[in-house]
């Protein structure tokens, strides 16, 4: 089974830029304190490295 990792939005996109924005949508993410399981890879890392200011690992599985 692979590795997984739980992630919640906790801050709002609204006045940040739009590629930030863009990021939380390709992670599933759009309304605060929604969570997501996925899978752990290195471009989903990037991602939530990229906006660690909007997001938060809440557990890692696997």
């Amino acid at each position: 089974m692979a590795k997984t990792i739980v992630v919640r939005q906790i801050a709002s996109p609204i006045r940040r830029p739009a590629k930030q924005r863009q990021t939380l949508i390709g992670l599933g993410l759009n309304k605060m304190n929604r969570t997501r399981e996925l899978e752990d890879t290195p471009s989903v890392r990037g991602m939530i490295n990229a906006i660690p200011h909007l997001v938060e690992i809440v557990e890692e599985r696997g």
